[in-house]
């Protein structure tokens, strides 16, 4: 990730979801590149009756390309599935909506709790324990999708809708879990500048193209005595000396300290 922004939206963003070109085409597209996932939980099941977690995350949570992450508000996947078809018609940017990629993970929920969560069909309801096992699981798996895609893209979109965040405060809140989640990790995720910044930074410079580390460093040089080519020269006419200690106490001479070099 290299930025993020936040696409301010009023009481009125609906309108913009209701453009029912972009919202068509746009479902079109996602629908397109949605893969295929049809889980046989069997197929992820090890010999010792434990889930292949790791196996299970790449078929549910497939690594794909994308330039911008849009968080959003559920209710709001209408406006983010138009405004991500604008960006790609417009500019040709490819924005990741995980709700039209991966699916619902309400799904893989179910399809883990019918085999490991002793559900009841006379009460329609699952042993509680083990519930709280596997949401805890598959919300980990996907938080961690989620963070990956985060990092990998250019860009992160939030629209911050009424549907997102309540402003009834000072301070912004939201209600939703995984946009608090989403938000944070743009905070502490590494920040990457894209190579070709870089290069256009040098490209359009006027001066020469730096090779190797150069760094520059403020002197204070009021401390050091200058030395003249003619001093240098009568130093070195001055040829016998018996050891170096003369030497420098002759050149000492040649260079006698001013006042404000001096000590008290």
């Amino acid at each position: 990730m290299y930025r993020g922004f936040q696409i301010k939206l009023d009481d009125d963003s609906d309108k913009y979801s209701e453009c029912k070109t972009l919202l068509t085409k746009g479902k079109e597209r996602y629908s397109k590149q949605k893969k295929d996932i049809k889980l046989v939980l069997e197929n992820f099941i090890l010999s010792n009756g434990k889930i292949d977690g790791s196996s299970l995350i790449n078929n549910w949570f497939p690594k794909i390309h994308a330039d911008i992450f849009i968080s959003h508000s559920h209710k709001d996947k209408n406006l983010a599935i138009a405004f991500a078809e604008w960006l790609f018609e417009e500019f040709g940017l490819i924005t990741f909506v995980d709700s039209c990629i991966w699916g619902n993970s309400t799904e893989l929920l179910l399809e883990i709790d019918k085999e490991f969560s002793d559900f009841d069909p006379n009460r329609n309801t699952y042993n509680y324990t083990k519930r709280n096992n596997s949401t805890s699981h598959v919300h980990m798996m996907l938080s961690t999708a989620l963070s990956m895609m985060i990092d990998k893209v250019e860009c992160v979109f939030f629209l911050n809708t009424p549907n997102s965040i309540t402003t009834s405060d000072v301070i912004l809140k939201t209600e939703s879990p995984w946009i608090y989640s989403e938000l944070a990790m743009t905070q502490i995720i590494r920040k990457k500048t894209p190579d070709r910044l870089i290069e256009k930074t040098e490209y359009f410079s006027e001066e020469p193209l730096i090779e190797k580390l150069m760094v520059e460093y403020q002197l204070d040089l009021s401390h050091l005595h200058e030395i003249d080519v003619e001093t240098l020269e009568l130093w070195e006419n001055k040829s016998t000396f018996l050891d170096a200690s003369a030497a420098l106490d002759y050149l000492y001479k040649l260079v006698p300290l001013q006042k404000k070099h001096l000590r008290s």
